[in-house]
């Protein structure tokens, strides 16, 4: 059984205080899911508005959940680091993100759906290959001129469009909890943020038929 999750890094930050948090070791990988606790939706945020509100802001000090919100929401367009985790329970294989791979462009998987391919990631380097109607999947391949070792995950072509709704769906349940989440915390701009996120991480928008 394979189990694909949409998943963020988790925020390295270091006595972060402007909304509660989840207790989460940093710079892992959290699925993103209506099923999310409010700490873990938090930390989510936390991570998304660390991550964009660096660009133009110098180094001026954030003073707030307001003003951290707000920069996200002046951000051009959201940076999400994550992915896509794919894991085969039958192998106990699990393919990660690799260092540089964002979340704002999981829909570039309807690509590999038509025979394309795509950069996952560096260190580790995900590696990704067409076999017939058979997407592979190794966790790590240091040598993009070499044959990687080890067992693959195999997607079969066709299984693609479900296994992406199926993401889809997760992403739409962290939206509602993030709009949840910001009626308590910023309310004020709990619309503003809910909309931009949805169209950044291209949440909502149907799949092409």
């Amino acid at each position: 059984m394979l189990i694909v999750n949409a998943v963020l890094e988790t925020p390295g930050i270091v006595d972060f205080s402007f909304w509660p948090v989840a207790d989460l070791p940093p710079y892992q990988f959290m699925a993103l899911s209506g099923s999310m606790s409010p700490l873990e939706v938090g930390s989510a945020l936390a991570m998304l508005a660390d991550c964009n509100s660096r660009a133009g802001a110098g180094d001026r000090p954030l003073s707030g959940a307001s003003e951290a919100i707000r920069r996200l929401l002046e951000a051009d367009k959201v940076i999400a680091p994550g992915g896509l985790r794919v894991h085969d329970t039958r192998t106990n294989v699990t393919v990660r993100p690799g260092c540089c791979c964002g979340l704002e462009d999981w829909r570039e998987w309807l690509d590999v759906a038509d025979g394309e391919t795509r950069w996952l990631g560096h260190d580790p380097s995900p590696r990704l290959e067409h076999a017939d109607e058979v997407v592979q999947l190794w966790p790590d391949s240091i040598d993009a001129q070499n044959a990687p070792s080890g067992q693959p995950i195999k997607i079969v072509m066709g299984d693609l469009p479900g296994i992406l709704h199926t993401v889809q769906e997760g992403l739409q349940g962290f939206l509602s909890l993030t709009k949840q989440w910001a009626n308590r915390h910023v309310p004020t701009l709990a619309e503003d943020l809910a909309a931009k996120l949805d169209e950044d991480l291209a949440i909502s928008e149907p799949f092409p038929t």
